[in-house]
């Protein structure tokens, strides 16, 4: 991965934590144990510190970073989607931040929350634990029931089997150039994760 110390500040990273190669570490940045980093994150540590909590995930190009003498925490076992971009913030245990969000500075999501994709959560912002929050600029709207917190602690889960997975198979390799005739596909049963939208449609026969 690339990996760069800042003024004599060096990564650290655990080492039952999976980082890809293509994610970028710059200064301090903890990432601890069981945590997944997907391909292109980049945790800029050059300001202020960046801590990543045990089995914490940052998917596909997320983008954290904080200004001088502040920081940006991940508490264990959050779940940061692709795109996403935090800055100096906090983000609580088991909260869910959906794609292509933005958490701006001093904002501090509580425990077990969900911030939907898209969403701005303005600086200074304060969620409290369990909720959902959509919206540009983003407000609480309700509290989340308990389908959909356990579909996020499932996504949790999830990502830290990924974690694991990945460093035991993840390797490089040259791609074919034509489709095998019998292609196997990988080795995830179907219903490891579901998104919550078909599970609600299923336990409401049907009904979205």
């Amino acid at each position: 991965m690339p990996c760069y110390a800042f003024d004599g500040v060096v990564p650290v990273v655990d080492l039952t934590a999976f980082v890809h190669e293509s994610a970028s570490l710059i200064g301090d940045v903890i990432i601890g144990p069981g945590c997944y980093i997907g391909p292109f994150a980049s945790l800029r540590g050059d300001f202020g510190r960046i801590t990543v909590g045990e089995g914490a995930n940052v998917q596909d190009s997320c983008v954290i970073h904080a200004f001088p003498g502040a920081d940006a925490v991940l508490e264990p076992n959050s779940h940061v989607g692709h795109g996403a971009v935090l800055h100096g913030c906090r983000i609580g245990s088991y909260v869910l931040v959906g794609i292509g969000a933005t958490v701006l500075d001093g904002a501090d999501i509580g425990a077990d929350s969900l911030i939907g994709a898209g969403a701005l959560v303005t600086a200074g912002t304060i969620v409290p634990p369990g909720s959902k929050v959509l919206g540009a600029p983003a407000r609480v709207i309700g509290p989340l029931d308990a389908q959909a917190l356990e579909w996020k602690r499932n996504g949790v889960r999830t990502y830290q089997a990924l974690a694991r997975r990945s460093l035991e198979t993840l390797r490089s390799t040259e791609p074919l150039i034509a489709v095998e005739a019998v292609r196997r596909r990988t080795s995830w049963s179907p219903d490891t994760a579901t998104p919550l939208h078909v599970q609600r449609g299923e336990s409401a026969g049907g009904a979205r």
